[in-house]
């Protein structure tokens, strides 16, 4: 479809018939380290995430979408520039990507609509933090960084445990936090009238450890009725090795339950969604209530899931459910139309060519992700494509609707029936009845692993 087709279909469902054609804006919240506990997902029982439940019911929200890796930096640099990790060698978050071979030269999401006259500006946490892309932004928003525990806090045992670490902020005003900055300068630019379309990159740090966030937000879970996941003891007994040394049970699951802090870290991180989810609320009021509301596409989306406890293995670096499981929801005026649920599987690479084409933009042939535009228009249609998501290189899991499909860089495999293991619980690689399955999931495996690069 050409620029003009497209604007003309948003402008002409929004404006009618006789408007002028404009070209939609972009309003792309990311949020860093969000699982899928948050209210309309049901990853946990006790969150509390009205604002997020609210915008899904405005479009469409994809039940199944899964990151490219499950570590920051190469999860955004694939979203960001349409390559996955295993074309691009990006696997770890230690990786300049734009000095790797592949992407020294790719052209960014927001760079490719500020080339098709949109104003692009971001703020917070967009691409990994320790390497933000000067070229992708007109303008750029440092939202700063948070304020410290208390002494008191500091030393309380039940603020960390390891490396896993809390704390209740306390009287500390909301107004101080990063992400609540942040939000204010999106509500500002959002309120008032812009000459140009525009792609906006509001880029929420929590809930990314630390969980500090002030204590409004952790009165509202106490300790004594958290609801913590259910792990059996044995859980990682039918897992392979390589399983195994990526679940680290001597670690942090360790700590955190020999120091009986598992309640307290849960309460921690639900609080820190809480807020959060309070300063999204704030962008969309301020959205809704200026002048662009009736012709913004929104677009939110976290970058992977989290652990916490679930395989005895916190944080994200996995191949498992919870680490590759993702937030996204998409509201796009003129094309969906609210309160839809798609459970086909779908990777945060679709990201890119979705906005191409639902903005009319000169399509670009060499990103892997598949359009979301046919799954926005009918949200019950089947993808033949499961998703691939990797994390480090040669190790990789396949997701389809019913399977999940884990091969690592050594050979071993894990395979987990969704339809009746929710969890992943019981490992059925082994049992030769599923030797079709898993070679029909093995068919998606990438044909070959880049190296590290750089």
């Amino acid at each position: 479809m050409g620029l003009g087709a497209a604007s003309l279909t948003l402008g002409s469902s929004v404006f009618g018939a006789k408007a002028k054609v404009k070209k939609p804006n972009v309003l792309f919240i990311a949020i860093d380290d969000l699982n899928d506990w948050i209210g309309c997902l049901g990853g946990h029982p006790d969150t509390k995430t009205p604002n997020l439940d609210r915008l899904a019911k405005r479009g469409v929200l994809f039940t199944k979408a899964y990151c490219a890796s499950p570590s920051c930096n190469p999860s955004r640099a694939a979203l960001l520039t349409g390559i996955r990790p295993s074309t691009s060698g990006v696997y770890s978050n230690s990786q300049p990507w734009r000095e790797s071979k592949v992407l020294k030269d790719a052209v960014t999401l927001p760079q490719h609509f500020m080339a098709h006259g949109y104003h692009a500006r971001g703020g917070g946490k967009i691409f990994h933090g320790r390497f933000n892309d000067k070229a992708s932004w007109h303008e750029w928003f440092d939202s700063g960084g948070s304020p410290p525990l208390s002494l008191k806090e500091q030393r309380n045992p039940h603020s960390r445990a390891g490396g896993i670490v809390w704390g209740n902020l306390n009287e500390t005003p909301v107004s101080e936090m990063p992400d609540y900055r942040l939000a204010s300068w999106t509500v500002d630019f959002l309120s008032k009238q812009h000459d140009k379309p525009f792609f906006v990159g509001c880029g929420f740090k929590k809930p990314h450890m630390s969980w500090q966030v002030p204590g409004s937000y952790y009165e509202k879970f106490p300790p004594d009725k958290i609801t913590i996941p259910e792990v059996p003891d044995n859980d990682l007994d039918d897992i392979p090795p390589a399983g195994v040394r990526m679940a680290k049970p001597e670690g942090d699951h360790k700590n955190v339950t020999s120091s009986n802090n598992w309640p307290y870290a849960v309460q921690g991180y639900l609080a820190t969604i809480n807020f959060v989810d309070d300063q999204v609320g704030r962008v969309l009021a301020a959205l809704d209530g200026g002048p662009h509301a009736r012709n913004t596409i929104i677009i939110l989306w976290g970058d992977h899931g989290w652990h916490l406890g679930e395989k005895h293995h916190w944080r994200k670096f996995s191949l498992w459910e919870e680490a590759n499981k993702a937030p996204l929801m998409m509201v796009a005026p003129g094309v969906t139309k609210g309160g839809e649920r798609c459970d086909s599987p779908v990777n945060l690479l679709d990201i890119y060519p979705t906005l191409v084409e639902l903005c009319g933009l000169e399509e670009r042939k060499k990103l892997e992700g598949l359009s979301l535009k046919p799954l926005l228009e009918n949200p019950g249609a089947d993808r033949e494509r499961p998703v691939l998501s990797t994390y480090k290189r040669g190790n990789h899991t396949i997701r389809s609707k019913r399977w999940r499909y884990i091969r690592y860089a050594n050979g071993s495999e894990e395979l987990y029936d969704h339809d009746k293991d929710e969890m992943e619980w019981t490992n059925l690689a082994g049992d030769p009845r599923y030797k079709k399955v898993i070679k029909d999931l093995a068919r998606w495996l990438p044909e070959t692993d880049a190296p590290d690069d750089p």
